[in-house]
């Protein structure tokens, strides 16, 4: 008797055997892509037991839908559609925590990466070699030449930044071409950030040399179908990632943007408050007052743009969340003033004082924003 079934579109499938690999796909915009990504697959890991689960940032273009179509033939391929949130390294995590097979591989949905070699990558995890093993461009057989000079330039570089100043030995932490024990990527996932792209870098740096890691070879291709899922702040995604990690994670990404947000105010501020007294003479009061308007203006506005685009307002939305924003900071300000001054009474050192009054007030609207403001819905 066999223990072969036939699924409705004609493959073969052995009953009963265990899942070995589910394969995560973040996805926006690249419904061209999806049948073409399975096929592949299919191809590539004849005789294992595997699954696909494609993890969409609600694309416009309906890469869910295509997904959808494929599922109800195909029992191996899965859907998580996500709504109100944004970011590679989030979906891929939520990808990863959703799988059921002891291996997770990451592989990008736009076809660039080599699926043909997922199968050497599961044997090595299997045979106990490894627990983590990269797709590298950057050792001998691997390749980026599809790289345009602007991308390798900065592929290049974040590489070398990646190992010097996190003393990662890999020899290419950029690549979003890996695959992990399931059971080792549980433990670390609490401790991974939700925002960015690269969370190859940040499994490896957040592990501190507690994974067994080999390097594969591979070409990096060329775009089909699809959009790139890096947008322009890409870059300052990796230095906060870079910065998170040197503070053993106890500054997370995204305060260091809002601080940084908020330092760009502090200029706006001071630049205001010049051209009040000076430009129109007016008096000191007025003068503080719509500097400090326009302060808060920008740091929502830039706040919307950067520290919270993957929850970014819109519409409507926006004016509301201006309102509560001048509202959050307007307490924020007197427990900035509040604190200095109980630090200058005990202490008259004025930088010492107004630097803690400045803290305070950036964690208490951090703190605020975030409930109030950008909050997750």
């Amino acid at each position: 008797m066999s223990d072969a079934i036939t699924l409705g579109n004609g493959q073969v499938e052995r009953a009963g055997m265990p899942l070995q690999l589910s394969v995560v796909v973040p996805t926006f915009n690249e419904r061209g892509n999806v049948a073409t990504l399975v096929q592949r697959l299919d191809a590539a890991l004849k005789g294992i037991a595997w699954e696909v689960i494609f993890v969409d940032d609600n694309s416009p273009d309906g890469t869910t839908d295509a997904v959808r179509d494929l599922a109800r033939t195909d029992s191996r391929v899965r859907c998580i559609r996500r709504i109100g949130r944004r970011g590679l390294s989030g979906a891929c995590i939520e990808g990863m925590l959703a799988s059921s097979a002891p291996c997770a591989a990451v592989i990008d949905g736009d076809l660039q990466h080599d699926e043909t070699q997922l199968a050497k990558m599961l044997g090595l995890i299997e045979q106990g070699h490894a627990d983590l093993v990269i797709g590298s461009r950057y050792i001998d057989g691997g390749s980026a030449d599809s790289f345009d000079n602007k991308r390798a330039g900065f592929s290049k570089f974040a590489t070398v930044l990646a190992q010097q100043v996190l003393r990662v030995s890999v020899a290419d932490p950029m690549s979003g071409f890996f695959m992990i024990r399931r059971d080792r990527f549980e433990q670390l996932a609490p401790q991974l950030s939700t925002q960015g792209f690269k969370i190859l870098l940040d499994v490896v740096a957040t592990a501190r040399g507690t994974l067994r890691i080999q390097e594969v070879p591979y070409t990096f291709g060329s775009r089909l179908h699809g959009e790139s899922k890096l947008d322009s702040m890409v870059a300052l995604d990796f230095l906060g990632l870079i910065l998170a990690k040197l503070t053993n994670d106890i500054v997370s990404l995204r305060f260091l943007l809002f601080a940084l947000v908020g330092s760009i105010g502090l200029v706006v501020h001071f630049s205001v408050l010049f051209v009040g007294l000076e430009a129109f003479a007016l008096p000191f009061a007025e003068a503080q007052g719509i500097a400090a308007f326009c302060a808060m203006t920008s740091n929502f506005l830039l706040n919307n743009f950067l520290t919270y685009r993957d929850q970014r307002l819109k519409g409507l939305r926006i004016l509301q969340g201006l309102i509560l924003f001048y509202l959050v900071c307007s307490v924020g300000l007197l427990a900035n003033v509040g604190v200095a001054w109980s630090v200058f009474d005990n202490e008259p050192v004025w930088w010492i004082a107004g630097a803690a009054g400045a803290l305070m007030g950036v964690v208490w609207n951090y703190a605020m924003s975030g409930l109030f403001v950008w909050r997750k819905r």
